[in-house]
């Protein structure tokens, strides 16, 4: 049976949603969602819906009037939960909410900022540890303890994809009574396909794995994948992440040349992992490339990363068209003992 999220409580109808608090926080980040929701349904008609706000996040990028109203809506939220600190990529430190709480809370509150104004699917993305006595050791940790971690989709349907570890469910918000309910009870990524998502614009900065796998793909059943392949590319993670689950695909946000994107763009602990977390319940993997993203300890808060991730066999050919390129450099070592196929 269904788990509903409404009014701030999900009903206890599943075994996997026994514990209280995971269940409670998830429900009031559901909560907060429903409102973004709202907003995003009246566009323009929302007073300073998409305007700029002149001020940089913690990251560096300029914020949007409704990156703040959906961090706002969200801390709020988690004020009435069951959550002890709350990292939101909006701010800059942690905030403390109740120390005695079991749960911390990483928040992306606004994915795919740059489409607002667009009337293209923008997202809230979240991630759940359990808490420890320290705020950032709650957070500067492995990707792989992580608890519950998922992502709200505010597109042409609400959406919440969510995994608590055991599989990714996707739930749909109903508009007549405002209530999440089960739509996908078990999500499963395409182990192959021939679609792919990255932004172009930025070939001639790629390192060169990245460079030559595409230009496989784009040299169809003439080159050596020997087949015709797809491109999409949305540019919100949410939206590139929910096709992806749904029919299968490769989604690939690489570092490159450009200042500032050495490390790579994507956010470890605010996008990467939680994305991970859910690609890979529902059969998928990701990575940075060749390493397993869950496999990484997040060292500051605001740690970037390059992302690969979708169907289990582009993914391992991009893992190999970088270890082909160690080992051509002498590089071997790196992607040998910690990569994912040596």
């Amino acid at each position: 049976m269904a788990i509903i999220f409404s009014n701030g409580f999900a009903d206890n109808i599943g075994s996997k949603w026994y514990n209280d608090p995971l269940r409670i926080t998830i429900a009031r980040l559901s909560d907060a969602a429903t409102e973004i929701s709202k907003i995003c349904a009246r566009g323009a008609l929302e007073e300073n819906f998409g305007d700029d706000v002149g001020e940089l996040n913690s990251d560096g990028d300029v914020q949007k009037s409704l990156d703040i109203r959906s961090d706002d809506l969200i801390t709020k939220a988690l004020f009435d939960s069951p959550v002890a600190f709350y990292a939101s990529e909006e701010q800059e430190d942690i905030l403390t909410l109740d120390i005695e709480a079991k749960l911390a809370v990483a928040c992306d509150p606004l994915d795919g900022s740059s489409n607002i104004n667009t009337n293209v699917s923008i997202g809230t993305i979240f991630s759940i540890y359990p808490s420890t006595e320290n705020p950032e050791t709650s957070f500067l940790r492995c990707g792989v303890e992580q608890i519950a971690a998922g992502f709200f989709v505010y597109g042409p349907q609400t959406t919440l994809v969510v995994t608590t570890g055991d599989g990714t469910e996707l739930y749909t918000l109903d508009p007549e009574d405002c209530v999440f309910k089960l739509s996908i009870a078990e999500m499963s990524i395409a182990k192959s396909s021939t679609e792919f998502a990255i932004n172009a614009s930025n070939h001639r900065h790629w390192p060169a794995p990245i460079s030559s796998f595409i230009d496989d793909c784009l040299r169809g059943g003439e080159g050596p994948l020997a087949c015709d392949h797809n491109m999409r590319w949305i540019g919100s993670l949410v939206a590139d992440a929910n096709r992806i689950l749904i029919r299968g695909g490769i989604f690939l946000y690489p570092d490159d040349e450009r200042h500032g994107y050495g490390e790579g763009r994507l956010r470890l602990l605010y996008e990467a992992n939680p994305v991970a977390f859910v690609v890979e319940q529902a059969g998928g993997i990701a990575t940075d490339g060749g390493i397993r993203i869950l496999g990484k300890t997040v060292r500051t808060l605001h740690q970037r990363v390059p992302l690969v991730f979708g169907s289990q066999e582009p993914v391992h050919l991009v893992a190999k068209y970088h270890h082909q390129k160690a080992v051509r450099n002498d590089a071997a070592p790196l992607f040998n003992k910690r990569g994912l196929f040596r």
